[in-house]
């Protein structure tokens, strides 16, 4: 299956920093619950992320990270996901998160 052009612009794709982690116990999966502010035009956005294997809440404060943020938000058990915060597996299939080389300001949006 291939996209178009047009459908990658139809993601509206910006850089957060995580402002607070917290746990999720009731997650299917291992998963944090991240806080992420993506600026003012987006504002604070909440995640549930499975990235637990590398990363501890003390790893990600602070951290810039890329998320989609204009997808319909999710329901994960008790919480409301309203943003996707992109990563890859690595070999083992634990995810890596993206996010920029250097400081970029929140809210930039990928180009």
């Amino acid at each position: 299956m291939s996209a178009s052009f047009e459908d990658f612009q139809k993601l509206d794709i910006r850089v957060g920093t995580v402002t607070a982690v917290e746990d999720f116990p009731q997650a299917r999966k291992p998963a944090w619950k991240l806080t992420v502010d993506f600026g003012p035009e987006v504002g604070v956005k909440r995640s549930s992320a499975q990235i637990t294997e590398h990363y501890a809440p003390a790893d990600l404060i602070g951290r810039q990270v890329m998320g989609v943020v204009n997808f319909p938000p999710r329901q994960i058990g008790p919480f409301l996901s309203e943003v996707l915060v992109l990563g890859l597996y690595d070999d083992d299939g634990a995810v890596v998160v993206i996010g920029p080389e250097r400081s970029v300001p929140n809210g930039a949006r990928m180009c």
